[in-house]
C-alpha cells in the first residue's frame, strides 16, 4: 500500500498543543471525521509530534487522491468544521503553497531498496 508522510506546525503555544493533543485522544476525534478519512481511501493514519512539528503517516490504497480527499472534504460539513477548528492550532510549513496546510515529505531514504528487499540480517 502506497504511503505518505505529511507536516505540519502548530502554533508555539504549549497551552494550544497540549488542546490540540487532547483533541486527537482516543475517542476524541468526531466519528464523521474518521469515517470521511477511511471513505477517502486511507487505511492507517498516525501522527507523531515533536515540540510545535507534527508528522502525519498514512497508508492510502492504490487509486486514493489528494484531490478527490479535499474536494470530499469540501462537501462534508463535519469535516469543513474539524478543519476549521484545527486551524487554530495549526501552521503551515514555510515551504508551503498558499492554501496548503499539511506538505507532503520526500522520501530520501528506504532501507529495503538498500538491501535489495531483503529485511533479514
Amino acid at each position: 500500500m502506497p504511503q505518505h508522510v505529511l507536516m505540519i506546525d502548530l502554533v508555539d503555544d504549549a497551552t494550544l498543543i497540549q488542546e490540540y493533543v487532547a483533541w486527537h485522544a482516543s475517542g476524541a476525534v468526531p466519528d464523521s471525521v474518521i469515517s470521511s478519512i477511511r471513505k477517502n481511501g486511507i487505511t492507517s493514519m498516525n501522527i507523531y509530534r515533536v515540540a510545535d512539528r507534527l508528522a502525519m503517516v498514512i497508508e492510502v490504497t492504490d487509486d486514493f487522491s489528494f484531490e478527490s480527499k479535499a474536494a470530499s472534504d469540501l462537501e462534508d460539513p463535519d469535516v469543513v468544521a474539524w478543519e476549521a477548528l484545527m486551524a487554530r492550532f495549526q501552521r503551515p510549513l514555510p515551504c508551503a503553497m498558499p492554501g496548503e496546510k499539511w506538505v507532503n515529505g520526500e522520501l530520501i531514504f528506504n532501507l529495503a531498496a538498500m538491501i535489495g528487499g531483503d529485511q533479514s540480517c
